[in-house]
């Protein structure tokens, strides 16, 4: 099929390779003139067959609201476009009253793959009507990964984002844990190697993972993660676990208790810190604070 992707960054440029390589034809627009195959969301839009199908991967609240807008007015009834950033659900739920308004289907998407994505798949949740699901559908197959798993159609508009949402909480528990344990491990003077430990759990533990596998890359790069600060910013997502835990009263404290550390680490430089600021470079390729 044919698809419309906005935004290739670091995520999209990615997907849009993954799109093509699955042998669907894929047009991009960016900001950034050299990355864009045409140089406007009219010229998008213009080189795109009816019904279009448009996928949005810009930041979350003010670039994607704007995005959406003028799409809303560029798009014909039939159209529908998939927002595949870290939106908030209830962003999701206004933009598909905006949309449907103007007869313009919505699918809200989270994807998670970070910069591996390109080569292992991206694991995708989403939300929204099932005709309008469907229509993405070569699309989500196309990006998933291998095998049976790797996507689901979480449920109503908003439920894509709200499951990610979650994920990323999940996640950030994860790493604080792992980050407890390694600067445990490197204060006590009996642990002369802890690299080898933390890589001695990566086969038969019940605690190996795909974040334990980066854990072992990152420390491999910087045995003792010297060259790092110990600072580790957040991208909204854990407040907004915290928030609808508290919405719905379901208690949450090792996710929360992550978030808070995010924080404190923005007071001292944290050895928690190095570790959580280097898993999120490994896997998602995000910016980190030297010393």
């Amino acid at each position: 099929m044919e698809l419309g992707l906005i935004g290739l960054g670091k995520m999209g440029g990615n997907m849009r390779e993954r799109i093509r390589r699955a042998g669907h034809t894929v047009i991009g627009y960016d900001r950034n003139p050299d990355l864009g195959d045409v140089h406007s969301l009219k010229e998008l839009v213009d080189s795109l067959e009816g019904p279009r199908v448009v996928w949005v991967m810009v930041p979350a609240g003010a670039a994607t609201q704007s995005t959406i807008d003028e799409l809303g007015e560029l798009l014909s009834p039939g159209d529908i476009v998939v927002d595949g950033g870290n939106s908030r659900w209830t962003d999701d739920e206004k933009h598909a009253e905006e949309l449907a308004a103007k007869g313009i289907g919505f699918v809200d998407c989270g994807v998670s793959g970070g910069v591996w994505g390109l080569e292992n798949g991206y694991a995708l949740m989403y939300g929204g009507d099932a005709a309008n699901v469907a229509r993405v559908q070569p699309i989500f197959d196309a990006l998933k990964p291998e095998g049976d798993f790797g996507s689901v159609h979480a449920g109503k508009v908003g439920a894509g984002h709200f499951a990610k949402m979650v994920h990323n909480g999940i996640e950030y528990a994860m790493m604080q844990a792992y980050a407890e344990g390694w600067e445990l491990l490197e204060k006590v003077d009996s642990v002369t190697d802890v690299r080898e430990v933390f890589r001695s759990w990566q086969e038969g533990t019940v605690i190996r993972s795909w974040l334990l596998d980066l854990a072992v890359n990152a420390l491999d790069d910087d045995e003792h993660l010297d060259k790092l600060r110990g600072y580790a910013a957040d991208s909204g997502e854990g407040r907004w676990t915290v928030e609808a835990a508290i919405d719905n009263a379901v208690p949450l404290p090792a996710i929360t208790a992550s978030l808070f550390a995010r924080f404190a680490s923005r007071q001292d430089d944290s050895p928690q810190m190095k570790m959580i600021a280097a898993l999120r470079n490994q896997f998602g390729g995000h910016a980190v604070e030297n010393k």
